[in-house]
């Protein structure tokens, strides 16, 4: 003889009340995440507290003007302050990454994303990508060495 099926097969699934909520504790504690959150920020807002995930200020030791022209979603080419091409590469990776991201910004400010940015090495070994033209500044050395090389490779930068 087989066991009764009953109208739930799984009773302590649910609430007595048959809804699927979050538990409410689970809800406050989001909440006051939040809170805190904007508590944090407020204080660090209203205090004049300095960034700390700036990297500290370094003279610049060499620097180099190139174009990044995107030709699709993959493909890039790099020019030198010239014109002359200094790569044409079908599958960019992260400087197509940094060609996106030029581009994007470039077009919220209504600037031609043709035109040139800087690389620049400081003498702390830094090396950043910094738009003369807009906001746009990436510290290629936080983004792991692999992709800082494919810079480095591009410019000959020993």
């Amino acid at each position: 003889m087989r066991p009764a099926m009953t109208a739930n097969p799984n009773p302590n699934f649910k609430r007595p009340d048959n809804n699927d909520m979050i538990p409410p504790a689970l809800v406050r504690g989001m909440f006051g995440l939040v809170a805190l959150t904007l508590v944090l920020v407020a204080f660090a807002s209203f205090t004049g507290r300095e960034p700390v995930a700036m990297p500290a200020p370094a003279p610049i030791a060499e620097s180099w003007t190139i174009s990044l022209i995107g030709n699709d979603a993959q493909s890039v080419t790099v020019l030198d302050a010239e014109g002359n091409l200094l790569a044409d590469m079908a599958h960019g990776g992260f400087v197509t990454v940094i060609q996106n991201g030029l581009m994007t910004m470039r077009r919220r400010h209504g600037i031609d994303p043709s035109l040139p940015l800087e690389i620049v090495k400081f003498e702390n070994g830094r090396l950043a990508a910094i738009d003369p033209l807009t906001d746009y500044r990436v510290e290629l050395t936080q983004f792991g060495r692999d992709n800082q090389a494919a810079f480095e490779r591009l410019l000959n930068i020993k």
